[in-house]
């Protein structure tokens, strides 16, 4: 059994805790206190830390949990530590207080679902979160069907929490830190339109659909911000136009806010996209959504416009290819050839074809990185006007 005892010299006046350590070697330890009681504390704490390690059961989590129980009882203060689950609902909810909501959402989605990947141990301390840990969730989310993207971006939201607890002093170090990219395997063979097949697209879709993909195919925008473009954000006239936010968008130029990012693009308007939009304004009774009942439609779920869009090719006669398919009681999905996000890779392959310079294609689009564009690429405003002209015009009527 532990004990205690003092120098025999009597030269210190701290007591010595007198152990076993997972050995079975005796070792004698100055606790620096003064106190016999809290010394005795002190010896016994580790004593049973020896105990764990003989039995190897002494992980970092509880290691942490062994000092601060011997910090608690000496100094009435123990070690800062939080379960998984009660940490990253926190950092869920710091997010929620000072990021975008969809940022927010992310983090707090994610959070739940590695949570519930852990089942009891997320309620255990967040330090005994291993590597691989990281590993078996991200190849969980992989089993279920999920995009490499998607399994990235995963890593990325919870390597960001566990960093936040690293400067915290939650732990010692970030599992998440050394796990690597899952590489995609099918992004390359993800397909652009041809022009046969935009126009067939355009003289097939009736209604808000047919100004919709001439929109996509001419701004080379997302899906979910064509279909809520505001009328505010277009500006037919000759001249600049003031936005409430004190933001200019310039003569014959549309502005996207964009949902994914957050970040402003203004996109010349080609002649073509021009026409069209200036025979709607005059038609349309709505002045808010250029495409009011898709707008309102995507407001709700963005997925069944998807589908409409689907379908649109399918009655174009515009073959379909599933390059990934959606596993059975999955979370994940079937990626196919084709979508409406191909309009954007179209446009970006149109003008790269045409030589603009990627600066200019990635400030048109929106990305904000050189590695970003490169996946959509296949093969300053006069720059810009030059570039949106480079794309055909198509017969849609």
């Amino acid at each position: 059994m532990p004990y205690v005892v003092k120098h025999p010299t009597g030269r210190s006046p701290y007591w010595y805790a007198v152990y076993r350590d997972e050995t079975g070697r005796r070792l004698k330890k100055s606790t620096t206190l003064t106190s016999k009681s809290k010394a005795l504390e002190m010896a016994y704490a580790l004593h049973k830390a020896g105990r764990e390690a003989k039995a190897k059961r002494l992980t970092e989590a509880r290691a942490r949990d062994l000092l601060s129980e011997i910090l608690e009882s000496v100094n009435g203060v123990g070690l800062r530590v939080s379960t998984v689950a009660k940490w990253l609902e926190h950092f869920a909810d710091r997010k929620r207080k000072s990021k975008a909501e969809k940022t927010a959402a992310a983090h707090e989605q994610i959070g739940n679902t590695f949570i519930e990947f852990l089942g009891s141990r997320a309620h255990e301390n967040i330090a005994g979160v291993s590597v691989e840990d990281i590993t078996a969730f991200q190849d969980h989310r992989a089993s279920l069907g999920f995009a490499p993207n998607t399994l990235n971006k995963d890593i990325d939201v919870l390597s960001a929490a566990f960093n936040d607890a690293l400067k915290q002093g939650l732990i010692s170090v970030n599992p998440c830190a050394v796990i690597e990219d899952v590489r995609d395997k099918v992004k390359a063979r993800k397909e652009t339109f041809t022009l046969e097949q935009v126009t067939a697209l355009g003289k097939t879709a009736s209604g808000e659909w047919k100004g919709l993909i001439l929109v996509g195919f001419y701004t080379g925008q997302r899906l979910g911000d064509c279909a809520t473009l505001q009328w505010d954000q277009v500006n037919l006239t000759s001249e600049a136009k003031m936005m409430p936010d004190r933001d200019q968008i310039p003569a014959h130029t549309i502005r996207f806010q964009q949902g994914k990012t957050g970040g402003k693009v203004k996109i010349p308007m080609n002649s073509m996209l021009e026409e069209y939009l200036s025979r709607l304004a005059k038609s349309k009774a709505d002045k808010t959504f250029v495409f009011p009942a898709i707008a309102a439609q995507a407001q709700r779920n963005i997925s069944p416009l998807s589908k409409a869009f689907k379908k649109i090719m399918q009655s174009a006669g515009i073959e379909q290819r599933v390059i990934r398919e959606r596993k059975a009681d999955s979370g994940g999905r079937c990626v196919n050839a084709l979508t409406f996000h191909s309009l954007r890779h179209t446009f970006n392959s149109i003008l790269a074809n045409a030589g603009v310079p990627e600066e200019t294609r990635m400030a048109l689009t929106g990305h904000k990185t050189r590695e970003q564009n490169q996946v959509y690429t296949h093969r300053q405003l006069q720059t810009y006007v030059e570039a949106v002209a480079t794309v055909p015009r198509i017969l849609v009527n």
